[in-house]
């Protein structure tokens, strides 16, 4: 059995569930062909206070573990990564480990400690929406996507916050071992299997506030379930039972965005799901989406997304993207 050393760097002020989520999602791809050892490191052996306070104990020190012989280095994220990125003893150990691993990657805004010791020059990196901004400014030399929830470049693979780091463990176990051996730890863990890389930060459930009376609930209902349908406000109204300008009127209070720009993005997250996921041409997607025609795909894409649909698909095609 082949067995893939991985190391966690933390740190006072990590983020808990940057470390727990994909350790968890490591610990349970166990097969014939493969496993791993994970070992979690800080500056000094011993404990270390996450940021909501939970204490966890660091097997290592950087004076302790040898930075070389590992398979995959994974720095977390969390409030105290400013200080950390700080501590040339911990950078220092992250540069010689991160210049022999087969693999540098990061949680949220572990990045920037990716960033100090220069792992991630002139790369393309995402963190968390609201560290992007800070991170193109302190480290210009980098290329900040803030918008898929992980990616990745050649060797280096980064991931926006928190649960994203289970989506980013289970891509590796995927490279790793197959996508039989994902699909199992996902099922153990209870995980959606591998949200693609390229799905957005802001999709529908971030982007959107929740309705909050049952008629409303009732018409988003009827939009997510399916996009490609007929939903003028009409049509909502009779979902929800109101009057079109009542609907218009409760729509537009309650989730912040009128009723056919919701529907818009809906369908632009469900083409956005299609490019990734399938071969169909752009046409075939456009008219299972709701857009029509591949014209009025093109049109809302660019808009909402910033790129023509054919270049999305060509940058997120697979987890291979980048290598």
């Amino acid at each position: 059995m082949q067995r893939r050393r991985i190391v966690f760097v933390v740190f006072d002020g990590f983020q808990a569930l940057d470390l727990v989520g994909p350790h968890e999602v490591f610990q349970h791809a166990r097969t014939p062909a493969g496993a791993y050892d994970c070992q979690v490191l800080a500056a000094v052996a011993g404990p270390v206070r996450s940021s909501s306070g939970l204490p966890l104990q660091a097997g290592h020190g950087v004076a302790d573990l040898d930075p070389h012989g590992i398979d995959t280095l994974v720095a977390v994220g969390g409030n105290g990564v400013d200080e950390a990125a700080k501590d040339g003893t911990v950078t220092g150990w992250i540069a010689a480990a991160g210049a022999s691993a087969r693999r540098v990657t990061s949680v949220c805004s572990g990045v920037f400690l990716l960033a100090a010791a220069g792992l991630v020059e002139g790369r393309r990196v995402t963190t968390h929406w609201s560290r992007a901004e800070q991170l193109a400014r302190q480290h210009p030399g980098l290329r900040v996507d803030c918008d898929p929830i992980f990616l990745r470049d050649g060797r280096v693979w980064t991931s926006a916050g928190v649960t994203a780091g289970m989506d980013l463990a289970l891509a590796l176990v995927e490279d790793d071992l197959g996508r039989d051996v994902a699909h199992a730890v996902a099922q153990e863990l209870v995980l959606f299997l591998r949200r693609p890389g390229s799905q957005s930060q802001f999709s529908v459930p971030l982007w959107s506030r929740q309705p909050s009376t049952d008629p409303i609930r009732a018409a988003v209902s009827a939009i997510h379930a399916d996009p490609r349908a007929r939903h003028g406000v009409a049509e909502l109204a009779a979902h929800a039972g109101l009057s079109p300008r009542h609907l218009q009127r409760r729509f537009t209070a309650e989730l912040g965005t009128p009723p056919a720009a919701y529907v818009e993005r809906v369908r632009v997250e469900a083409a956005r799901r299609a490019l990734v996921e399938g071969d169909d041409p752009v046409e075939v997607i456009a008219r299972r989406c709701g857009f029509g025609t591949a014209e009025t795909l093109r049109r809302s894409f660019h808009r909402r997304v910033g790129v023509a649909p054919s270049e999305y698909r060509d940058r997120f095609r697979s987890i291979e993207e980048y290598a």
